[in-house]
């Protein structure tokens, strides 16, 4: 990790809260939230109000933990993301969103990351009957639109950051679609480079940090091998062993801002993918029911919102992009 990115952590609330610092980074949020919304809600989705507790949530990987509770004597989990409810919601409107909450209980060795918070936020998208290709234009139109907002509107506070909105020259000068590389050329560029991981896995956050530190602009990464995701995303038929799924990059080393996916929603290929991947059916017993009484095909993803204004505020870590910062490991209020 460079310099650029150094470990820091918060002080105390009201030190936190009053800081001109903490007030213009708010600011710039709440401008990106604002032209998320805006646009999702010009282009016919509706906003939905996301659960916050259920049976069984995302069960994730990377080493995250969930957190379990008491529901009336049943173990009910918080919300690491709310993907399984995001298919559910397209049995009411085919084009749905959540400003959404999440709790993830993140390895100790990522509280320095600058990217991890054990308390989060997402703008979760759902969009029925729509292809990996579908739901990566309505990204890059989010991220788009927030940065353009912020660049429009926000000077004097990108100024008090150290935030040179030129910076942002490439992204909003591009004509076309953001750059799409597929996991398999991202993994042989890290080799070129002299970083060597697994193939079959996700990309670690250094060599996330690699090719972000490369790019001048937002990038995806699409086609994630199997073996590397969760059961809910869609294997290629045309293709077996990848998935047709995408993260979206951030430049200049601030790394992943998003993830989505085509969803797997034929029941049998849900079962089979659960087993794969070591869950047990029977826990999602609600989720699977649906799924076997008919939900529509659909594409998705997750923005996270912190990370997502870190970048646009330029900021050395995330938990500066929250009110309320939870680092993983770190006892705070």
């Amino acid at each position: 990790m460079s310099s650029q990115f150094a470990p820091s952590r918060p002080g105390t609330p009201p030190e936190h809260l009053k800081s001109p610092v903490t007030q213009s980074v708010l600011r710039i949020q709440n401008q990106i939230v604002q032209a998320a919304r805006e646009l999702l809600l010009e282009q016919g989705f509706v906003e939905l109000l996301p659960p916050i507790i259920g049976p069984v949530t995302d069960p994730g990987g990377r080493g995250a933990k969930q957190v379990d509770i008491d529901f009336y004597g049943n173990r009910y989990k918080l919300m690491t993301s709310a993907i399984l409810y995001k298919q559910a919601s397209l049995l009411a409107f085919d084009k749905i969103f959540y400003v959404a909450p999440n709790v993830r209980l993140e390895p100790l060795e990522t509280a320095d990351t600058g990217r991890h918070l054990a308390e989060f936020h997402q703008f979760d998208v759902e969009i029925a009957g729509a292809s990996q290709q579908d739901a990566m234009r309505v990204a890059q139109d989010i991220v788009t639109a927030a940065v353009a907002r912020v660049v429009r509107t926000m000077g004097s506070e990108l100024e008090i950051l150290g935030r040179d909105p030129d910076a942002f020259a490439p992204l909003l000068n591009k004509t076309g679609a953001f750059e799409q590389i597929s996991h398999t050329d991202a993994m042989e560029d890290l080799v070129r480079l002299g970083h060597e991981q697994n193939h079959d896995a996700e990309i670690d956050w250094e060599g996330e940090g690699i090719l972000s530190h490369k790019s001048d602009s937002p990038f995806f990464i699409i086609d994630y091998p199997k073996g590397s995701r969760g059961f809910y995303d869609r294997e290629d038929p045309e293709r077996p062993e990848v998935l047709r799924n995408f993260d979206l990059i951030a430049p200049e080393g601030y790394g992943e801002l998003i993830s989505g996916s085509e969803r797997e929603y034929d029941y049998a290929r849900i079962i089979a993918r659960m087993r794969e991947t070591g869950e047990n059916p029977a826990k999602y017993e609600w989720y699977l029911k649906m799924v076997r009484d008919g939900i529509p095909s659909s594409s998705g993803f997750g923005i996270g919102i912190e990370r997502l204004t870190r970048y646009v505020a330029g900021l050395d870590s995330v938990w500066k992009a929250t009110a309320f910062p939870k680092i993983p490991g770190v006892v705070s209020p």
